[in-house]
């Protein structure tokens, strides 16, 4: 259920196979750090949870940074729609 959500709020035209694109990866991530940011906020001392946090961060990174290469249009029709910010650049 919660993955049809999500890939309805990608876009209405991209069809429920394409569930292993770029955008719905970034999409999906997006949605679990949403998740665990408001758990940590209850439990600030769950470290483990933490961890995971930071390992997902680095996933939806990676895929941006690639997105980012290979299309631009693409990367900041995702970055306006899940209302992330740019990363800052090294």
């Amino acid at each position: 259920m919660v993955k049809k959500s999500l890939i309805s709020v990608i876009t209405q035209e991209e069809k429920e196979e394409n569930s292993g694109s770029v955008e719905f990866q970034v999409s999906h991530f997006t949605n679990k750090i949403r998740r665990l940011t408001s758990h940590l906020q209850l439990h600030k001392r769950d470290f483990l949870s933490q961890r995971g946090l930071r390992i997902i961060l680095g996933k939806r990174q990676r895929l941006l940074t690639y997105l980012s290469k290979k299309n631009k249009m693409r990367y900041k029709k995702l970055i306006d729609q899940l209302d992330i910010r740019e990363p800052k650049t090294r």
